[in-house]
């Protein structure tokens, strides 16, 4: 019987030591719900009018490293980028956005670049979305691939990847035109409004 109170006594200290030790403590801040699986896959292609001389270029060295005016690869320049997007290699054709982020060359050895690009629509059913994409940019390659890691609008939630080639260089003018095709994998309309979900 001493024994079995004994248990009782120290179920009551333990109790009571949990819910002092718990007292203040907020709940998690976030909420997780599992919804099926409802996505979609886009597939874009397009153009992108590389600018880099003239009087209207659309790419601007902005930092570089003490070793980049010896670099036969310019290693550790960073320049900020503000192309166009259009529907054709043609320069002259539909406008469908702007590309715009920053390129560091940071290979030692060859033209490579840790490359940050957010694709910007402005036209047709995509008007105000975007696409991100970063990775390691070798322009040397006669194709590159990089990871598509988010987006806005009617890309939320978007994944996938870009496969780039450089279409044409005029070396007069700097002018590269730069053909990119994308396989974006997105929420369909019932992820879109996720945020309604959490009430």
């Amino acid at each position: 019987m001493a024994n079995l109170n004994a248990g009782v006594i120290c179920m009551i200290f333990l109790s009571l030591f949990l819910s002092i030790s718990n007292a203040g403590k907020s709940l998690p801040f976030y909420k997780t719900k599992v919804i099926g699986a409802d996505l979609k896959v886009s597939k874009l292609h397009f153009y992108v009018q590389d600018i880099a001389g003239g009087d209207n270029p659309t790419v601007y060295e902005v930092a570089r490293a003490s070793i980049t005016g010896n670099s036969t690869v310019r290693f550790g320049q960073v320049k900020v980028m503000d192309h166009l997007i259009t529907s054709e290699a043609d320069q002259a054709s539909a406008v469908v956005g702007r590309v715009q982020g920053l390129i560091t060359s940071a290979d030692l050895g060859v033209m490579g670049f840790a490359t940050n690009l957010n694709f910007y629509f402005t036209t047709g059913e995509y008007n105000g979305s975007t696409i991100s994409i970063v990775g390691r940019n070798e322009i040397g390659q006669a194709t590159r691939e990089l990871p598509v890691v988010g987006g806005t609008g009617l890309f939320r939630f978007a994944t996938g990847y870009s496969i780039s080639s450089t279409y044409s260089y005029d070396a007069a003018t700097s002018h590269s035109i730069i053909e990119y095709t994308f396989y974006v994998k997105t929420a369909g309309a019932r992820l879109k409004n996720i945020e309604h979900e959490f009430l």
